[in-house]
């Protein structure tokens, strides 16, 4: 199934990190007025949207008001997605806050998240196997995606018991194996994300002992656009916003139009409407864009982008030249996280605040 496949796998983010910073990213060289632009996405239940406004005509329509075409892409392999929007093959794609600071960021293309979509609120969690309290995964070996958001809410869950990842013994492993592997004997701790967490929930004498909604708001997912094509073409910023509120407007509720974009986003997405709804609900989406800005305006983005600066330091993430987890800017309404001299992160609500003013 592709939704065992979608998500946050970042194991080759050192490599990437390293590759794109000697080889071939030069942010200036993306600067241009054009009329042409391209988006990626992968399957996860925050990114569907983009899938639901391809297939309506919605993008197109908001496109056509401005004049250009907007390519939107599927791509199978999430990390890859981004690694071909750091190297300029699309001009915008989606990713957590996480990736958006050690991937592009840490290879020196300056990124702007346009949209902020929602947060996990529940379908990130850390499971145990017989045993039902946080505090008893000390000295167990965890199962999860090294260098990934699990391994970030890994330790973030280890902080709240007085315990680190020196407690534990972190065992990477593929997102298609996690399933499997929980099923073995020797395994007996993972940290996943739906919809492979819900499988592994459902199996005998499992439990959930901390999830992303014990940490609201730190794992976001972001439509991100690279800053320079932004500043030159603003109508693409426009155009995309204005469709992801329409289709926001459009799949919430009810109504029979909602049930059936809805429908369709959950078939693309390999389940039905039931599975996606119940993905939802341990979503907390931003349907609304005056919520989106409110929660972009707030001092608690810039603290939670400095507990993700200091573990991407800590485990490699951020580069070679990287002297302290300070060492790249990440610039939020209510101040910079880091070098101010070195931004290559910006949260900017504005074209999120136009969709409120009825500006796009």
């Amino acid at each position: 199934m592709e939704l065992t496949k979608y998500l946050r796998n970042s194991i080759t983010k050192v490599l990437t990190v390293t590759t794109l910073c000697s080889a071939f990213i030069i942010p200036s060289a993306f600067a241009e007025t054009k009329s042409e632009f391209r988006l990626a996405w992968t399957i996860y239940v925050g990114w569907m949207p983009w899938d639901y406004g391809t297939t309506s005509g919605i993008v197109k329509k908001w496109a056509d008001k401005y004049d250009i075409k907007i390519d939107i892409v599927q791509i199978n392999d999430y990390v890859e997605s981004i690694n071909q929007y750091t190297a300029g093959q699309f001009d915008a794609t989606v990713m957590t806050n996480m990736d958006a600071l050690t991937i592009p960021a840490a290879s020196g293309v300056d990124s702007t998240s346009l949209i902020i979509g929602d947060f996990s609120n529940g379908n990130d969690a850390v499971v145990l196997k017989g045993k039902d309290k946080l505090a008893d995964i000390k000295g167990q070996n965890v199962n999860l995606v090294e260098l990934s958001v699990s391994h970030y809410l890994l330790t973030r869950a280890l902080e709240t018991v007085s315990l680190s990842e020196r407690d534990v013994r972190v065992v990477n492993t593929s997102d298609a194996d996690l399933v499997a592997a929980f099923t073995t004997d020797d395994v007996t701790a993972v940290t996943t994300w739906n919809p492979l967490l819900s499988e592994i929930a459902a199996m005998p004498d499992t439990h959930k002992v901390f999830d992303s909604s014990q940490i609201p708001g730190e794992i976001i997912d972001l439509l991100v656009v690279n800053s320079d094509v932004l500043a030159d073409n603003p109508k693409l910023g426009k155009a995309l916003t204005g469709a992801w509120y329409e289709i926001m407007q459009t799949m919430q509720g009810t109504e029979p139009t909602a049930i059936k974009a809805r429908s369709e986003m959950a078939e693309a997405s390999g389940t039905d409407l039931a599975g996606y709804d119940a993905q939802l609900a341990s979503t907390k989406m931003f349907y609304s864009a005056k919520d989106a800005v409110d929660f972009n305006n707030s001092s608690a983005l810039l603290s939670t982008m400095g507990k993700v600066a200091e573990f991407s330091f800590e485990h490699g993430l951020l580069g070679e030249g990287a002297s302290d987890a300070k060492f790249i800017g990440i610039e939020t309404p209510t101040g910079v996280y880091g070098d101010k001299g070195n931004i290559k992160l910006r949260f900017d609500p504005s074209f999120m605040q136009m969709a409120i003013d009825n500006k796009l």
